[in-house]
Protein backbone atom coordinates (compact mmCIF):
# COMPACT_ATOMS: atom_id res chain seq x y z
CA UNK A 1 0.00 0.00 0.00
CA UNK A 2 1.07 3.38 -0.98
CA UNK A 3 2.68 5.91 1.90
CA UNK A 4 0.02 8.96 2.29
CA UNK A 5 1.78 12.47 2.90
CA UNK A 6 -1.36 14.30 4.58
CA UNK A 7 -1.96 17.81 3.39
CA UNK A 8 -2.61 19.08 6.66
CA UNK A 9 -2.17 16.22 9.87
CA UNK A 10 -4.90 15.76 12.16
CA UNK A 11 -4.65 13.14 14.71
CA UNK A 12 -7.19 11.12 15.72
CA UNK A 13 -7.69 7.77 16.98
CA UNK A 14 -9.80 5.01 15.08
CA UNK A 15 -10.71 1.72 15.43
CA UNK A 16 -8.66 -0.49 13.00
CA UNK A 17 -8.57 -3.63 11.11
CA UNK A 18 -4.68 -4.81 9.98
CA UNK A 19 -5.45 -7.38 7.52
CA UNK A 20 -8.56 -10.09 7.32
CA UNK A 21 -9.55 -11.86 10.40
CA UNK A 22 -7.25 -9.44 12.31
CA UNK A 23 -8.78 -7.81 15.58
CA UNK A 24 -10.13 -4.29 16.16
CA UNK A 25 -7.45 -2.04 17.98
CA UNK A 26 -7.80 1.44 18.72
CA UNK A 27 -4.75 3.10 17.86
CA UNK A 28 -3.40 6.14 16.75
CA UNK A 29 -4.10 7.69 12.96
CA UNK A 30 -3.27 10.52 11.24
CA UNK A 31 -6.35 12.43 8.91
CA UNK A 32 -5.42 14.81 6.02
CA UNK A 33 -7.13 17.78 5.32
CA UNK A 34 -10.37 17.68 3.96
CA UNK A 35 -10.97 18.17 0.08
CA UNK A 36 -13.75 20.07 -1.62
CA UNK A 37 -16.68 17.80 -1.34
CA UNK A 38 -15.98 16.38 2.09
CA UNK A 39 -16.76 17.22 5.66
CA UNK A 40 -14.34 16.13 8.57
CA UNK A 41 -16.87 14.98 11.52
CA UNK A 42 -16.65 14.39 15.06
CA UNK A 43 -17.92 10.95 15.53
CA UNK A 44 -19.99 10.63 19.11
CA UNK A 45 -21.77 7.54 17.89
CA UNK A 46 -21.65 4.74 15.54
CA UNK A 47 -23.75 1.37 15.17
CA UNK A 48 -21.88 -2.09 14.99
CA UNK A 49 -23.51 -3.73 11.75
CA UNK A 50 -22.97 -7.33 10.92
CA UNK A 51 -21.59 -5.96 7.40
CA UNK A 52 -18.45 -4.62 9.53
CA UNK A 53 -18.14 -8.11 10.70
CA UNK A 54 -18.55 -10.06 7.81
CA UNK A 55 -15.46 -7.40 6.45
CA UNK A 56 -13.18 -8.09 9.09
CA UNK A 57 -13.37 -11.27 8.26
CA UNK A 58 -12.64 -10.84 4.69
CA UNK A 59 -15.41 -12.67 3.48
CA UNK A 60 -16.05 -8.92 1.17
CA UNK A 61 -13.36 -9.34 -1.51
CA UNK A 62 -13.38 -5.31 -2.07
CA UNK A 63 -10.63 -3.14 -1.11
CA UNK A 64 -7.71 -3.50 0.92
CA UNK A 65 -6.18 -3.83 4.80
CA UNK A 66 -5.49 -2.09 6.91
CA UNK A 67 -9.16 -0.70 7.42
CA UNK A 68 -11.58 1.95 9.29
CA UNK A 69 -14.62 0.30 9.12
CA UNK A 70 -18.15 2.03 10.34
CA UNK A 71 -21.02 3.05 8.06
CA UNK A 72 -23.60 3.90 10.89
CA UNK A 73 -22.07 6.81 12.56
CA UNK A 74 -23.14 10.21 14.43
CA UNK A 75 -21.64 13.18 14.83
CA UNK A 76 -21.08 16.70 15.16
CA UNK A 77 -19.80 18.72 12.14
CA UNK A 78 -16.21 20.21 12.58
CA UNK A 79 -14.69 21.07 9.22
CA UNK A 80 -16.32 22.32 5.72
CA UNK A 81 -15.16 21.21 2.31
CA UNK A 82 -14.82 24.28 -0.15
CA UNK A 83 -17.41 23.30 -2.56
CA UNK A 84 -20.36 21.82 -0.62
CA UNK A 85 -23.56 21.63 -3.13
CA UNK A 86 -25.21 21.66 0.55
CA UNK A 87 -24.62 25.45 1.47
CA UNK A 88 -26.93 25.33 4.10
CA UNK A 89 -24.18 22.79 6.26
CA UNK A 90 -22.84 24.29 8.72
CA UNK A 91 -19.64 23.57 11.74
CA UNK A 92 -21.45 22.34 14.65
CA UNK A 93 -24.17 20.95 12.85
CA UNK A 94 -25.22 17.38 14.48
CA UNK A 95 -25.17 14.98 11.37
CA UNK A 96 -26.18 10.94 10.69
CA UNK A 97 -23.79 9.22 8.31
CA UNK A 98 -25.23 6.89 5.76
CA UNK A 99 -24.00 4.74 2.43
CA UNK A 100 -22.79 7.20 0.06
CA UNK A 101 -24.37 6.98 -3.90
CA UNK A 102 -23.13 8.41 -7.48
CA UNK A 103 -25.81 11.17 -7.39
CA UNK A 104 -25.68 11.10 -11.38
CA UNK A 105 -27.34 7.75 -12.23
CA UNK A 106 -30.93 7.29 -13.46
CA UNK A 107 -31.73 5.47 -9.81
CA UNK A 108 -30.27 8.19 -7.91
CA UNK A 109 -32.24 10.55 -9.73
CA UNK A 110 -35.77 9.21 -9.23
CA UNK A 111 -34.71 8.94 -4.90
CA UNK A 112 -34.15 5.28 -4.90
CA UNK A 113 -30.39 5.62 -3.91
CA UNK A 114 -29.68 1.94 -2.61
CA UNK A 115 -30.47 1.03 -6.04
CA UNK A 116 -27.07 3.12 -7.59
CA UNK A 117 -25.36 1.05 -10.05
CA UNK A 118 -22.13 1.99 -8.67
CA UNK A 119 -23.51 1.49 -5.05
CA UNK A 120 -20.78 -1.38 -3.90
CA UNK A 121 -17.70 0.01 -5.71
CA UNK A 122 -18.73 3.19 -4.34
CA UNK A 123 -19.31 2.08 -0.42
CA UNK A 124 -16.85 -0.70 -0.29
CA UNK A 125 -13.94 0.27 -1.70
CA UNK A 126 -12.71 2.16 1.30
CA UNK A 127 -10.96 4.95 -0.89
CA UNK A 128 -11.29 8.34 -2.71
CA UNK A 129 -12.43 6.99 -5.83
CA UNK A 130 -11.10 9.91 -7.57
CA UNK A 131 -7.55 8.91 -7.42
CA UNK A 132 -7.48 5.86 -5.17
CA UNK A 133 -6.25 7.85 -1.74
CA UNK A 134 -7.07 7.50 1.71
CA UNK A 135 -7.67 10.41 4.34
CA UNK A 136 -6.20 8.50 6.91
CA UNK A 137 -3.29 7.26 7.81
CA UNK A 138 -0.96 5.24 10.37
CA UNK A 139 2.03 7.14 12.19
CA UNK A 140 4.74 5.51 9.80
CA UNK A 141 2.95 6.66 6.56
CA UNK A 142 1.34 3.91 5.20
CA UNK A 143 -2.45 4.52 4.28
CA UNK A 144 -5.78 3.32 5.81
CA UNK A 145 -8.68 2.66 3.64
CA UNK A 146 -10.90 5.19 5.73
CA UNK A 147 -14.16 5.67 3.61
CA UNK A 148 -16.14 3.02 3.84
CA UNK A 149 -19.32 3.58 3.18
CA UNK A 150 -17.97 7.42 2.57
CA UNK A 151 -17.29 7.66 6.46
CA UNK A 152 -15.42 5.03 8.18
CA UNK A 153 -17.24 5.96 11.39
CA UNK A 154 -14.88 3.56 13.55
CA UNK A 155 -13.22 6.45 14.40
CA UNK A 156 -13.19 9.77 16.78
CA UNK A 157 -12.99 11.71 14.07
CA UNK A 158 -13.92 10.79 10.39
CA UNK A 159 -13.46 12.48 6.88
CA UNK A 160 -17.00 11.87 5.16
CA UNK A 161 -18.06 12.02 1.67
CA UNK A 162 -20.99 15.03 1.38
CA UNK A 163 -23.19 12.10 -0.28
CA UNK A 164 -22.69 10.18 3.20
CA UNK A 165 -24.28 13.64 4.97
CA UNK A 166 -27.63 14.14 6.64
CA UNK A 167 -27.96 16.89 8.40
CA UNK A 168 -30.74 16.54 11.66
CA UNK A 169 -31.47 18.70 14.38
CA UNK A 170 -30.97 15.66 17.35
CA UNK A 171 -31.16 16.24 21.14
CA UNK A 172 -27.86 14.85 22.63
CA UNK A 173 -30.07 12.05 23.78
CA UNK A 174 -31.53 11.31 19.94
CA UNK A 175 -28.05 11.45 18.76
CA UNK A 176 -27.10 8.42 21.06
CA UNK A 177 -29.75 5.96 19.59
CA UNK A 178 -30.31 7.09 15.68
CA UNK A 179 -26.96 6.17 14.58
CA UNK A 180 -27.83 3.11 13.29
CA UNK A 181 -30.59 5.21 10.90
CA UNK A 182 -27.91 5.20 7.99
CA UNK A 183 -27.70 1.40 7.26
CA UNK A 184 -29.60 -1.39 9.36
CA UNK A 185 -32.88 0.87 10.44
CA UNK A 186 -33.32 2.85 7.11
CA UNK A 187 -32.71 -0.53 5.09
CA UNK A 188 -35.42 -2.51 6.81
CA UNK A 189 -38.21 0.38 7.02
CA UNK A 190 -37.05 1.33 3.58
CA UNK A 191 -37.88 -2.27 2.12
CA UNK A 192 -41.48 -1.76 3.69
CA UNK A 193 -41.95 1.69 2.80
CA UNK A 194 -40.52 2.33 -0.32
CA UNK A 195 -40.42 -1.09 -2.32
CA UNK A 196 -43.34 -3.37 -1.36
CA UNK A 197 -45.76 -0.69 0.52
CA UNK A 198 -47.87 -3.09 1.81
CA UNK A 199 -51.91 -2.34 1.84
CA UNK A 200 -53.41 -2.41 5.10
CA UNK A 201 -55.12 -5.39 4.99
CA UNK A 202 -51.75 -7.03 3.60
CA UNK A 203 -49.96 -10.34 5.57
CA UNK A 204 -46.70 -9.64 5.75
CA UNK A 205 -43.87 -11.85 6.81
CA UNK A 206 -39.83 -11.16 7.88
CA UNK A 207 -37.62 -13.66 8.18
CA UNK A 208 -34.89 -12.32 10.93
CA UNK A 209 -35.74 -10.11 13.56
CA UNK A 210 -32.29 -8.47 14.26
CA UNK A 211 -31.98 -4.36 13.29
CA UNK A 212 -33.22 -4.97 10.14
CA UNK A 213 -35.72 -7.34 10.58
CA UNK A 214 -37.32 -5.02 13.02
CA UNK A 215 -37.02 -2.22 11.76
CA UNK A 216 -39.25 -3.76 8.73
CA UNK A 217 -41.70 -4.89 11.01
CA UNK A 218 -41.78 -1.64 13.15
CA UNK A 219 -42.39 0.97 9.88
CA UNK A 220 -44.97 -1.63 8.95
CA UNK A 221 -47.06 -1.33 12.30
CA UNK A 222 -46.65 2.41 11.99
CA UNK A 223 -48.06 2.57 8.22
CA UNK A 224 -50.83 0.40 9.73
CA UNK A 225 -50.55 -3.35 8.19
CA UNK A 226 -52.24 -5.27 10.24
CA UNK A 227 -51.19 -8.51 9.61
CA UNK A 228 -47.18 -8.92 10.63
CA UNK A 229 -45.51 -12.61 11.20
CA UNK A 230 -42.33 -12.76 12.71
CA UNK A 231 -39.99 -15.29 11.85
CA UNK A 232 -36.94 -16.08 13.95
CA UNK A 233 -35.07 -19.21 15.52
CA UNK A 234 -34.65 -16.84 19.46
CA UNK A 235 -38.04 -16.67 21.43
CA UNK A 236 -36.70 -13.63 22.94
CA UNK A 237 -36.57 -12.10 19.94
CA UNK A 238 -39.77 -13.16 19.04
CA UNK A 239 -41.67 -12.15 22.18
CA UNK A 240 -39.51 -8.63 21.55
CA UNK A 241 -41.35 -8.48 18.43
CA UNK A 242 -44.42 -8.90 19.53
CA UNK A 243 -44.49 -6.00 22.03
CA UNK A 244 -43.44 -4.13 18.53
CA UNK A 245 -46.78 -5.06 16.97
CA UNK A 246 -46.14 -8.85 15.62
CA UNK A 247 -49.67 -10.76 15.35
CA UNK A 248 -48.08 -13.78 14.56
CA UNK A 249 -44.75 -15.24 14.97
CA UNK A 250 -42.95 -18.44 14.28
CA UNK A 251 -40.07 -20.15 15.76
CA UNK A 252 -38.34 -21.47 12.77
CA UNK A 253 -35.92 -23.71 14.31
CA UNK A 254 -39.00 -25.72 16.05
CA UNK A 255 -41.29 -26.42 12.94
CA UNK A 256 -40.80 -28.71 10.33
CA UNK A 257 -41.49 -26.88 7.21
CA UNK A 258 -41.65 -23.10 7.55
CA UNK A 259 -43.48 -22.65 4.30
CA UNK A 260 -46.27 -24.95 5.67
CA UNK A 261 -46.94 -23.06 8.78
CA UNK A 262 -46.88 -19.66 7.04
CA UNK A 263 -49.73 -21.19 4.88
CA UNK A 264 -51.55 -22.65 7.96
CA UNK A 265 -51.48 -19.02 9.36
CA UNK A 266 -52.45 -17.39 5.98
CA UNK A 267 -54.45 -20.10 3.81
CA UNK A 268 -54.52 -18.43 0.83
CA UNK A 269 -50.55 -17.45 0.80
CA UNK A 270 -48.74 -14.77 2.54
CA UNK A 271 -48.90 -11.25 0.14
CA UNK A 272 -45.05 -10.19 0.98
CA UNK A 273 -42.15 -11.67 2.44
CA UNK A 274 -38.99 -10.12 3.66
CA UNK A 275 -35.59 -12.11 4.25
CA UNK A 276 -32.57 -10.44 6.49
CA UNK A 277 -31.14 -13.93 6.83
CA UNK A 278 -30.16 -15.10 3.23
CA UNK A 279 -30.29 -18.19 3.86
CA UNK A 280 -31.41 -20.32 0.72
CA UNK A 281 -33.51 -22.83 2.39
CA UNK A 282 -35.48 -20.08 3.98
CA UNK A 283 -36.12 -18.32 0.77
CA UNK A 284 -37.34 -21.10 -1.06
CA UNK A 285 -39.78 -21.93 1.61
CA UNK A 286 -40.91 -18.72 1.76
CA UNK A 287 -41.45 -18.11 -2.10
CA UNK A 288 -43.62 -21.30 -1.65
CA UNK A 289 -45.82 -19.95 0.90
CA UNK A 290 -46.81 -16.86 -1.22
CA UNK A 291 -49.68 -16.30 -2.39
CA UNK A 292 -50.85 -15.23 -5.96
CA UNK A 293 -49.23 -11.55 -6.76
CA UNK A 294 -47.25 -11.81 -3.71
CA UNK A 295 -43.91 -10.35 -3.27
CA UNK A 296 -40.50 -11.65 -1.82
CA UNK A 297 -37.78 -8.93 -1.30
CA UNK A 298 -34.15 -10.81 0.01
CA UNK A 299 -32.19 -8.02 2.28
CA UNK A 300 -29.81 -10.33 3.75
CA UNK A 301 -27.30 -11.40 0.99
CA UNK A 302 -27.50 -15.27 0.53
CA UNK A 303 -23.84 -16.74 2.05
CA UNK A 304 -21.06 -17.40 -0.65
CA UNK A 305 -21.79 -21.13 -2.71
CA UNK A 306 -25.37 -21.14 -1.81
CA UNK A 307 -28.29 -21.52 -4.46
CA UNK A 308 -31.90 -20.30 -4.51
CA UNK A 309 -33.72 -22.60 -6.43
CA UNK A 310 -36.99 -21.31 -7.51
CA UNK A 311 -39.32 -22.61 -10.07
CA UNK A 312 -39.71 -19.71 -13.07
CA UNK A 313 -43.35 -21.09 -14.34
CA UNK A 314 -44.48 -21.20 -11.13
CA UNK A 315 -43.66 -17.97 -10.35
CA UNK A 316 -45.18 -16.51 -13.54
CA UNK A 317 -48.17 -18.58 -13.52
CA UNK A 318 -49.07 -16.67 -9.73
CA UNK A 319 -47.40 -13.68 -10.56
CA UNK A 320 -44.90 -13.82 -7.88
CA UNK A 321 -42.29 -11.38 -7.69
CA UNK A 322 -38.23 -12.03 -5.85
CA UNK A 323 -36.42 -8.46 -5.63
CA UNK A 324 -33.16 -7.75 -4.00
CA UNK A 325 -32.77 -5.07 -2.30
CA UNK A 326 -29.99 -3.23 -1.13
CA UNK A 327 -30.05 -0.13 1.73
CA UNK A 328 -33.91 0.14 1.37
CA UNK A 329 -33.67 1.16 -2.06
CA UNK A 330 -34.07 4.56 -0.53
CA UNK A 331 -32.85 8.25 -0.25
CA UNK A 332 -31.14 8.71 3.16
CA UNK A 333 -31.68 12.48 2.84
CA UNK A 334 -35.65 12.02 2.20
CA UNK A 335 -35.96 8.66 4.62
CA UNK A 336 -33.68 9.42 7.66
CA UNK A 337 -36.10 12.44 8.93
CA UNK A 338 -39.31 10.51 8.11
CA UNK A 339 -37.90 7.72 10.60
CA UNK A 340 -36.61 10.49 13.31
CA UNK A 341 -40.60 12.26 12.78
CA UNK A 342 -41.91 8.63 13.27
CA UNK A 343 -39.37 7.73 16.47
CA UNK A 344 -40.79 11.33 17.97
CA UNK A 345 -44.63 10.70 17.59
CA UNK A 346 -43.64 6.85 19.47
CA UNK A 347 -44.43 4.82 16.13
CA UNK A 348 -40.25 3.47 15.38
CA UNK A 349 -39.26 2.87 18.82
CA UNK A 350 -35.64 1.93 17.69
CA UNK A 351 -34.45 2.98 21.54
CA UNK A 352 -35.85 -0.92 22.19
CA UNK A 353 -33.37 -2.43 19.71
CA UNK A 354 -30.23 -0.91 21.08
CA UNK A 355 -27.75 -0.95 24.25
CA UNK A 356 -24.82 1.83 24.10
CA UNK A 357 -20.74 0.60 24.69
CA UNK A 358 -17.62 2.33 25.41
CA UNK A 359 -15.35 1.82 22.29
CA UNK A 360 -13.00 0.06 24.40
CA UNK A 361 -15.80 -2.27 25.27
CA UNK A 362 -16.17 -3.37 21.95
CA UNK A 363 -14.86 -7.19 21.76
CA UNK A 364 -18.19 -7.07 24.91
CA UNK A 365 -20.88 -5.39 22.07
CA UNK A 366 -19.55 -8.02 19.62
CA UNK A 367 -20.09 -10.96 21.78
CA UNK A 368 -23.64 -9.87 22.83
CA UNK A 369 -24.59 -9.06 19.83
CA UNK A 370 -23.55 -12.96 18.54
CA UNK A 371 -25.34 -14.46 21.59
CA UNK A 372 -28.25 -12.59 20.60
CA UNK A 373 -27.80 -10.01 24.41
CA UNK A 374 -28.74 -7.05 22.16
CA UNK A 375 -30.67 -6.12 18.88
CA UNK A 376 -28.01 -3.25 18.10
CA UNK A 377 -24.88 -2.28 19.99
CA UNK A 378 -24.11 1.31 19.40
CA UNK A 379 -20.19 2.59 20.61
CA UNK A 380 -19.75 5.57 21.99
CA UNK A 381 -16.52 7.67 21.24
CA UNK A 382 -16.75 9.57 24.42
CA UNK A 383 -14.10 8.28 26.44
CA UNK A 384 -11.65 8.16 23.34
Amino acid sequence: MKVILPEKNIPTRALVVEKPHGPFVLQDIILDEVRDDEVLVEIKYSGLCHTDLVVQQGRVPLGDFPAILGHEGAGVVRRLGSCLKDQSLMVGDRVLLSFSSCMNCSYCAQGLNGLCARIHKINFTGTRLKDGSNPASLSSGTGVRSKFFGQSSFSKLAVVSETSIVKCELSNEELAIMAPMGCGYLTGAGTVMRVLKPQKESALAIFGMGAVGLSALMAAKAIGVERLIAVDILDTKLSLSISLGATDTINSGKVESLGKALRELVRDGVNQIIDTTGLSFLIEDGVRALGHGGSFAIVGAPRPGETITVDPLDMLRSCKRLIGVVEGASNPVTLIPELVKLYRQGLFPIDKLSRTYSVIDLNTAVEDLKAGLVVKPILSWESV
